[in-house]
């Protein structure tokens, strides 16, 4: 067998590019826009390479244009949770046993489809199926999912890299190898990229997958498999399974060869997991990696000397961009006494520039939440704090969810810096602004 020591391609970030007007790829994303919004999605799960329909249809509709079907895709149970289990640990042995070269390749191909031939692809998807405008789909659905896959390698390059010094007389090694048993990859709405990561870097080390995707994502999912497939990647490394979370995590976290979680979503189902793992660690061939990010309430503080309008800026673009449905949003601000009249003009003035509506319109900057439990849970915070003696609406507190699930940017002032949407992460497009006193500070 040929023997070399591989030099990488070099690895840069891909560049995003503008949508501009009369831009060929402005033009490529709307004809992309308009085919897939023809809908006729039949979308499988995926295990083992084959495609498994159940007949159990759960309809596709874009957040914002509810009264649209694009389709369906095939709900699956705990039996096809099990299904995937049983694949990826017969794909096990092989695909562990394959060159890390062999594996880099399939991964950096997949970045380079992402870019190239099915850049159009993963941001109509992304924009339909997730509500995020052209911007927030290129940095999300192509940028960065293939800045994972492309920086993924050469990250696995360099932990191959790490080698102990010898002695004279002994030669030291390291050897690293994939864990004992199947990973599970959890993975939310809201990030494409992510969606794509969380299966795909255990998978490039050599560990094979079993994938649970957001039931509000899993177009953007299945198109992934569909790239990976292209891309070379072999039967049952991941297995893509559309079951519901408690039913999925019942198999799962029984299972004796479960070797790993990977998790973007909530504080309290990753709290929930991690007990219950816990819990169950008798059960186990080995001690089960638990990796996970969850929420946070990411808050600004502006100092006194601060410029109001960048000050304002971070509101808006911190706050508001893809309808506050990041773990980075910006949801809390305090704001010194002295500059809040100024920045709370040049808030009102940027909120009232600011468009909300379909993403086919690319002149929208805010797009519709992602479901309407998000949709009445928002809603309810906004009404409550009509309602309340200690916050009000500076801007926004608007709702509508007749033809699609649209929260106006909203900024709360709070008379209590303990206030609830001071402390309770919401997920959605509202931020709480809270004063204090700048010589107090």
């Amino acid at each position: 067998m040929p023997k070399g020591i591989y030099k990488l391609p070099d690895v840069k970030n891909e560049p995003v590019k503008s949508y501009a007007p009369g831009s060929p790829e402005r033009a490529a994303l709307k004809n992309k826009l308009n085919e897939l919004n023809r809908g006729g999605l039949d979308l499988p799960m995926i295990i083992g390479g084959k495609e498994i329909r159940t007949g159990n249809l759960h309809d596709i509709r874009p957040p914002h244009n509810h009264r649209q079907l694009l389709g369906h895709y095939h709900q699956g149970d705990k039996s096809h949770v099990q299904m995937a289990i049983d694949a990826a640990l017969k794909a096990k042995p092989a695909w562990e046993a394959m060159h890390w070269e062999s594996r880099a390749a399939i991964f950096l191909k997949a970045a380079e489809l992402i870019a190239g031939p099915y850049r159009s692809d993963f941001n109509a998807v992304t924009m339909i199926g997730q509500s995020k405008n052209a911007y927030q789909s290129e940095i999300d659905a192509v940028c960065e999912l293939v800045d994972f896959y492309r920086y993924n390698v050469k990250n696995m390059v360099e932990i191959y890299g790490m080698q102990p010094n010898s002695s004279p007389g002994i030669w030291n090694r390291m050897v690293w190898r994939p864990l004992e048993g199947f990973i599970f990859a959890l993975t939310p709405f809201n990030f494409t990229s992510i969606a794509g990561n969380l299966g795909g870097a255990p998978a490039l080390m050599g560990n094979t997958v079993v994938w649970k995707p957001s039931k509000t994502a899993v177009w953007s999912a299945h198109l992934i498999m569909e790239v990976l497939k292209e891309a070379g990647l072999p039967d049952g490394v991941i297995n893509l399974v559309y079951a519901g979370g408690r039913e999925a995590a019942e198999v799962v976290f029984n299972h004796r060869d479960f070797a790993g979680l990977h998790f973007t979503g909530s504080t309290n189902v990753f709290n929930g997991m991690w007990s219950t793992i816990a819990g169950n660690i008798g059960r186990y061939k080995s001690y089960p990696r638990i990796v996970g990010e969850t929420g946070g309430k990411d808050y600004i503080l502006a100092e006194k000397s601060a410029n109001a309008k960048q000050v304002a800026t971070a509101i808006t673009r911190g706050a508001f961009e893809y309808q506050g449905q990041k773990c980075s949003a910006a949801s809390r601000a305090y704001i010194p006494t002295n500059m809040w009249e100024e920045v709370r003009q040049y808030v009102t003035d940027d909120l009232a520039k600011i468009k909300m509506g379909v993403v086919d319109d690319f002149s929208n900057f805010v797009n519709a939440v992602i479901d309407e439990e998000s949709f009445d849970k928002l809603a309810a915070v906004i009404d409550d704090t009509k309602a309340s003696p200690d916050a009000e609406i500076v801007c926004g507190g608007t709702y509508d969810k007749a033809k699609g699930y649209f929260i106006q940017p909203t900024v709360i002032l709070a008379k209590k810096a303990d206030y609830i949407t001071m402390r309770e992460e919401l997920f959605g497009p509202i931020l709480t602004v809270y004063l204090y006193e700048p010589d107090k500070l």
